[in-house]
């Protein structure tokens, strides 16, 4: 496990990033050229290791239900990893509005909605499925007979 100071420095040598120092001498860094509301990528770092990255919906990690990843044993490289996908992740601009009817063969009809963060499936008003990325629902759609709309 990475002391406090190694992840420190790993995480000061983004340069993109601003330290905030917090209560019980905990640490967060925060990306200001953010384009959403967040804006935090290092959430509190303490002296003990342990703190937290935001991913939001970043599929590859598993994020608690505020899209935060624990660092306390990620070695340097998991850690330069995940602060720079943190940052390319709230450099991204959002996907763009998305929705679409697909049909089958016998007119049956599936609407796919992007709601941020997932693909919905819909059925007239009813939530059908819910998906992380549109591959994830074109992949079923497409396996389950439906066409895409042009």
């Amino acid at each position: 496990m990475l002391t406090f100071e190694e992840k420190l420095k790993i995480i000061e040598s983004f340069p993109d990033l601003t330290r905030k120092d917090v209560s019980m001498k905990r640490v967060n860094f925060h990306y200001e050229d953010s384009l959403y509301d967040k804006k935090i990528v290092v959430y509190h770092l303490h002296p003990t290791g342990n703190g937290f990255v935001y991913v939001g919906n970043l599929p590859q990690y598993k994020a608690d239900n505020k899209g935060f990843v624990n660092i306390r044993d990620f070695s340097e490289k998991e850690l330069h990893s995940i602060v720079a996908d943190s940052i390319d992740y709230l450099s991204l601009e959002p996907e763009p509005p998305y929705d679409k009817t697909w049909t089958n063969r016998d007119n049956e009809k599936l609407d796919l909605v992007y709601e941020e963060p997932f693909w919905n499936l819909y059925t007239g008003k009813n939530l059908e499925e819910t998906f992380g990325t549109f591959s994830d629902a074109e992949d079923y759609l497409l396996e389950q007979g439906f066409k895409e709309p042009k």
